[in-house]
């Protein structure tokens, strides 16, 4: 069995962010040469979410403005995690987007449902962040 990683690196000049990383990830895959298996996708920050859905621009708008009803930033007084950081609705939207995303390989591609693609979502952004492939298999 083969094991590949590669690490990706986002920094996001905004607060939140949903960016589309499918074309980075199938990078990944044709330089790992694994043509069955499986590929994991995770976020390595806590206030950072990778997760599979459609790439669509009002679908990301109703995210946005479905989490920030969820999860308002302000006012920031509103949670103990506020202390020297302004950030808790962005670990709570995070826990709601999910930290990682599992995609079979088959036969050298990705293999999605219909429209999936995969997203890294920011939700604290202003810094640099990274991402984990680890894809497996033969």
């Amino acid at each position: 069995m083969k094991s590949y990683h590669k690490e990706l690196w986002f920094e996001v000049p905004t607060r939140r962010a949903f960016i589309n990383i499918t074309p980075q990830v199938e990078q990944c895959l044709k330089e790992s040469g694994i043509r069955e298996g499986l590929l994991l996708c995770n976020a390595m920050h806590i206030t950072a979410s990778v997760f599979i859905n459609d790439d669509e621009s009002g679908l990301h708008y109703d995210y946005e403005q479905w989490l920030e009803k969820l999860a308002p930033h302000a006012p920031v007084s509103q949670y103990r995690h506020n202390g020297y950081e302004d950030n808790a609705d962005a670990h709570l939207k995070r826990q709601v987007m999910g930290r990682e995303v599992v995609v079979a390989i088959t036969g050298g591609q990705l293999h999605f449902g219909t429209w999936e693609q995969i997203f890294y979502g920011e939700f604290d952004g202003r810094r640099r962040k990274r991402v984990l492939v680890k894809i497996i298999g033969e």
